[in-house]
């Protein structure tokens, strides 16, 4: 569906996040004829949420809103129309001269590095989606300006039209609780593959002879050897657009970490870095983020909000670390991580677990070396203790200030 065909139309919103609050704006400065018949959260009764959709012409939920929720599902059954507002504004567009980037982490920072390395090349281009600007706002944008749309899972899941290119950069378990399984978490991922107009070329990530241009990592201004797959990543999808590539890895000069992706955020009068990783939601996340520190003493600290994830491969790479390493744990799954650990060797003498992110980096500064890099890189969401991961890296760059 597209946007225009929802003039004059009986809309139910289904959540109130920043995307759908910018379709309200929109439907009201551009289609003033269409009505938002009901506004359903969490807490609305089932009784009165059903009814609202059988009087409804069309069901737009906020993206963290799961399609797979019975109510939803039996609407859709039934034949109520049942998208985003990302999916309005591809379908209006026809997905042309749009980038679509997705993957379990990296992401942001790979949209980021495509648009900026547009930019470079002298293109008008908007960074828009999943990274925090809704796409809906570029409505009658002119056609001929290309767009990066960052695009989550839940965006992905029941799309219509896909981009003109799409870019996945990786994938692992991730989401079950929204997607409720991790083999369709992966479907509802590589559904984007499926949909009319995409470009998709497979070129495995590491494989050199595939890839058009790797840049060094030491030439990319952003750590470690994941960043540099990340920009290999964006050149690829320069490549399949069509469009002009800068000179590299000059162009690369201004990228700087996105916030609570390995981001400094203190170095204290010790010499210790601390460094914000709280988008770290997976055991392969904070792994990349431990590699990116290889060579200097660390502390990391881990843990939250249960996902049932593997934990098996952060304890590997935790055990077979040279340099002096310790371990801080926080709730939820702190104790999952401890666990998998121990069984590949890591002494429980250099761990600790802590009941807060307070009393976690008063730990994890006892326990760092002159020099030493204190990494938060949770492996786990943040819901059991913070709104959101922005909320948490930003408490632990408060307490870290204060050291």
């Amino acid at each position: 569906m597209k946007f225009s065909e929802l003039d004059g139309r009986r809309v139910a919103l289904w959540g109130l996040g920043r995307e759908t609050r910018a379709l309200r704006d929109q439907l009201a400065a551009r289609l003033p004829a269409t009505v938002i018949s009901a506004v359903i959260d969490e807490d609305t009764p089932q009784e009165e949420a059903r009814a609202a959709l059988a009087h409804a012409d069309v069901l737009i939920r906020s993206p963290g809103v799961s399609i797979y929720k019975p109510l939803i599902q039996a609407a859709r059954a039934a034949g109520l129309p049942v998208g985003t507002a990302t999916g309005l504004w591809l379908a209006e567009r026809g997905g042309r001269h749009v980038i679509g980037v997705t993957g379990t982490k990296g992401k942001s920072t790979t949209a980021t590095i495509v648009a900026h390395l547009l930019r470079r090349a002298g293109m008008s281009v908007e960074l828009a989606g999943n990274i925090g600007r809704p796409v809906i706002e570029l409505i009658g944008l002119d056609p001929a300006t290309w767009v990066v749309l960052e695009l989550s899972s839940y965006q992905i899941a029941d799309l219509e039209v896909g981009p003109e290119v799409a870019l996945l950069t990786n994938l692992s378990r991730e989401h079950t609780d929204w997607h409720g399984s991790e083999q369709r978490y992966r479907a509802d991922k590589l559904r984007l593959f499926d949909l009319p107009g995409v470009r998709a070329a497979v070129r495995p990530l590491g494989d050199r002879g595939d890839w058009p241009l790797v840049v060094p990592a030491a030439a990319v201004p952003l750590r470690g050897a994941h960043n540099a797959q990340n920009v290999a990543a964006a050149v690829a999808a320069i490549q399949a657009a069509g469009l002009p590539l800068p000179d590299l890895p000059g162009a690369l000069t201004g990228l700087e970490p996105l916030p609570h992706r390995l981001q400094t955020v203190h170095v204290d009068a010790r010499g210790v870095e601390w460094v914000d990783d709280s988008i770290s939601t997976t055991p392969a996340s904070a792994v990349a983020a431990i590699e990116a520190f290889a060579g200097r003493s660390l502390v990391l600290i881990a843990g939250g909000a249960d996902r049932a994830q593997d934990y098996a491969p952060l304890g590997q790479a935790l055990a077979l670390r040279r340099e002096p390493t310790a371990l801080v744990l926080l709730p939820d799954t702190g104790e999952a991580i401890a666990a998998a650990a121990a069984a590949f060797g890591f002494a429980a003498a250099r761990m600790s677990t802590a009941g807060d992110m307070r009393e976690a980096t008063r730990l994890a500064a006892s326990r760092a070396q002159p020099g030493a890099v204190i990494l938060l890189s949770p492996a786990a969401p943040s819901f059991n203790a913070y709104r959101d991961f922005e909320e948490r890296g930003d408490h632990f760059a408060a307490l870290a200030l204060r050291t």
